[in-house]
């Protein structure tokens, strides 16, 4: 039915296509509505009107979800298919609009406006059709899913909207702009449009065949270099070289995958591989990229340790092995306590200081024990070079890590207990300072991100717990003390020594020397006497020798059949060790003038020093002898001057220093004394011989003073406490300063002695001497 190129017609939705006047191609219909649509158009004129859906998901399109414009077809051909399906043969006629909706049930009916080709043919539109043509020609030579009688046939055409749509039909073009193609009435904008469109798609097809050559070179590559490995493996084979280093490789590979590294050193390490690979096996730097890749693989770079956070447990363990050393012990747990609550906190950094003996190191390993972590041991003793702790740069020969990633190696998890023996045993030379390379290894802050010369990339020791261990504070720089926490184990009393002795050197060296406690019984008092007359030191390992040569002998005296069990007194222990090898000091049996007791802080612990002043005729020489060093003849000297100020006070003749030589002497020569805690002593002795009074025995005092008379504090109260309580002393003078470090003293040693904090001399000649006359 047609009016003035007005059709109403049966309307076909189509799905992901779209149909150009004089197109003709089969369809598959199977939706309902649009096979009666067909049937529809069958019984009419075979017209039909195609429209394509907006969104081809859409199963029952609404009148919205349709395009205006569309194309109507003739019916050409219809075939039923055995599946229920209609396979149609359609043939586009002419561009049409619909203009209404007449009827949607049972199909859509609609009223379509044609809208023919009007165009008036010149010399542009020749132009733009003659380029479109020549654009499809060279489209066509890229593509190649054109063939050449299709061209034949676009240029025979001379219509110019016809040419169009029909270029349009043979491009690979999404459907929106399929349509807006047909949407397009105007001739020559619809030329204009299809000739910008092949210009582009030509663009990109250009950009195909480069990606492809591209690509295909790449292949072509791929596939030499593995046909010349197969062949290399080949040749290596027929040779008896195994595998070679395709073997290996291969094994690194899958080492380096499995290293669990972060990704800018795995990148770093395929690079060297790839360069293992390509170097040839004779060639040296084959080896060295080994040896590198090979320490990539083997240090730690996630695998970790569980900690045991079992605070108790912690404690036993310590208390275990170790006798006294309360404040280290309350430092661990408090850690513990803490990784608990947060599980984030960095690992401490603590150096033990104290005397040699005193347990640093086996304290070091216990600390791993207790929290379940591995323990690794690096001892920095007479180390000089900085290569030493940051490792040699690989372009060196025989190059390798610094100690502490070899140390990290030997640990294989990332948060071991890392022990650095003997600090302040370092030194430095002309190859570097190894204890400022020191500075970046133990600063909580910096260590994340600790770089090795060798590895050459950053390693995380945040997690490691270090402990150092120094016999000598004073010889470690002052920045990498400051890195550290410092807990002193000044050393151990008489007391703790017994105890240790009997809880765990004992049963060890009875284990060694196939000992039991039936065959070797040493007594308390035995003990005893090996602690203070056959050893001075502030550790035990002395005292653990001497039981050792008790064991041998026992040993001996057992397998000789002299006897079947040994008990070791303090009366025969000279049979065992020989007489005694040191002197134990003892204070004096009656009070003497000139004479005053002192107390020294030595490195093996406290000890007595008898200070003796004697006067003789002369003309004021004052004489120091007894090995003093630079800080006790200071003190002498001061005390003289003090001393010289209080002559008319104390009754003393105010030209004394005209008349008397003063000979102020220190026992024991051979013995080097030093140290600002002798003044107060030499005051005392200086007046007592001067006034001619009698000090009182049972006194022992310790303190540095100036020419004013003030008493200043001093260092190792405890020690020098334990030596007196030892010599059978019964009083302490101190300075008042130090009054604090009272409660460091054990409590048994604290209720035999009195305790005396003086802030002036006069105080302390009030004690020893009494009042001035």
């Amino acid at each position: 039915m047609s009016e003035n190129n007005n059709h109403i017609v049966p309307l076909l939705p189509l799905r992901g296509l779209l149909v150009y006047p004089t197109m003709v191609l089969h369809l598959d219909v199977g939706r309902e509505r649009s096979v009666q649509a067909l049937e529809q158009a069958m019984m009419d004129d075979h017209l039909i009107f195609l429209s394509t859906q907006k969104d081809m998901a859409v199963d029952q399109p609404e009148q919205d979800d349709l395009y205006q414009m569309g194309t109507l077809t003739k019916v050409k051909q219809m075939l039923k298919l055995p599946n229920g399906t209609i396979r149609v043969l359609v043939e586009g006629v002419e561009r049409a609009e619909i203009s209404s909706f007449v009827d949607v049930n049972p199909f859509y009916t609609v009223n379509v406006k044609s809208l023919p080709d009007d165009y008036e043919k010149n010399a542009e539109l020749e132009a733009m059709m003659r380029t479109l043509v020549e654009y499809f020609e060279q489209y066509i030579n890229l593509s190649k899913k054109v063939s050449n009688e299709t061209l034949s046939t676009v240029t025979d055409i001379e219509e110019p909207g016809r040419l169009a749509d029909i270029v349009a039909s043979h491009l690979p073009l999404k459907l929106k702009i399929k349509q807006e193609i047909l949407n397009t009435v105007d001739v020559k904008e619809r030329l204009s449009r299809v000739i910008e469109t092949i210009n582009n798609e030509k663009e990109v097809l250009s950009l195909e065949k480069k990606i492809g050559q591209r690509v295909k070179k790449s292949m072509e590559r791929t596939q030499k270099e593995y046909y010349l490995r197969e062949q290399m493996k080949a040749i290596q084979k027929e040779l008896g070289d195994k595998e070679g280093k395709t073997g290996e490789v291969s094994d690194l590979t899958e080492r380096i995958q499995a290293a669990n590294m972060p990704e800018s050193v795995l990148k770093i390490a395929m690079k060297e591989l790839d360069r293992y690979e390509k170097v040839p096996s004779t060639s040296a730097e084959s080896s060295v990229i080994r040896n590198y890749l090979e320490w990539l693989v083997t240090i730690p770079w996630t695998e970790a340790t569980e900690d045991d956070l079992d605070i108790h447990r912690a404690e036993e363990i310590l208390d275990r092995d170790h006798f006294g050393l309360e404040k280290v012990k309350e430092r661990v747990l408090e850690y513990l306590a803490v990784q608990q609550l947060s599980e984030s906190l960095k690992g401490p950094i603590l150096c033990l200081a104290g005397p040699p003996g005193v347990g640093k190191t086996s304290l070091a390993r216990s600390i791993a024990e207790s929290i379940g972590r591995k323990f690794v041991r690096v001892s920095l003793g007479g180390v000089r070079d900085e290569s030493e702790i940051r490792g040699h740069r690989r372009t060196y020969v025989g190059a390798m890590p610094g100690r502490i990633i070899q140390g990290m190696k030997k640990a294989t998890t990332v948060n071991p207990v890392f022990l650095l023996d003997e600090i302040d045993k370092m030194s430095n030379d002309f190859r570097g300072d190894p204890s400022a390379a020191m500075l970046e290894v133990l600063d909580p802050e910096q260590n994340n991100s600790f770089s090795d010369h060798y590895i050459e990339e950053q390693y995380d020791l945040s997690k490691v717990m270090f402990i150092a261990t120094a016999n000598n504070l004073a010889t470690i720089p002052g920045p990498l003390r400051d890195r550290m926490e410092i807990i002193t184990i000044a050393g151990y009393t008489e007391i703790e020594k017994i105890n240790i002795a009997k809880d765990h050197l004992l049963s060890k060296q009875l284990k060694d020397h196939g000992l039991s406690k039936s065959k070797l019984q040493i007594r308390d008092d035995a003990i005893q006497e090996m602690v203070r007359y056959h050893t001075r030191e502030a550790g035990v390992r002395g005292l653990e020798r001497q039981l050792a040569a008790v064991c041998r002998k026992t040993a001996k005296i057992i397998v000789s059949g002299e006897k079947k069990r040994v008990i070791v007194t303090a009366n025969n222990l000279s049979d065992f060790l020989g007489k005694r090898k040191f002197r134990y000091g003892l204070a004096e049996t009656e009070d003497q003038i000139g004479v005053a007791t002192g107390l020294a802080y030595t490195t093996v612990g406290g000890d007595t020093l008898q200070i003796e002043v004697s006067l003789s005729p002369g003309k004021g020489k004052l004489v120091l002898t007894g090995k003093l060093g630079d800080v006790m003849k200071e003190s002498a000297q001061t005390a003289f001057s003090f001393v010289r100020s209080k002559a008319t006070e104390w009754n003393i003749d105010e030209k004394f220093h005209e008349k008397f030589d003063i000979h102020i002497h220190v026992p024991e020569g051979a013995v080097p004394k030093d140290g600002p805690s002798a003044g107060i002593t030499i005051v005392t002795a200086l007046m007592s011989a001067l006034t001619n009074r009698p000090i009182k025995r049972a006194i022992g005092m310790t303190g540095e003073v100036t020419l004013r008379g003030r008493v200043l504090p001093i260092g190792g109260l405890k020690e020098k406490t334990l030596s007196a309580h030892r010599a059978g002393l019964t009083t302490i003078i101190l300075p008042k300063e130090n009054e604090r470090d009272i409660d460091d003293i054990p409590e048994t040693v604290r209720n035999e002695l009195t305790f005396i904090p003086v802030s002036h001399v006069d105080e302390v000649l009030k004690q020893a001497l009494g009042d001035p006359l």
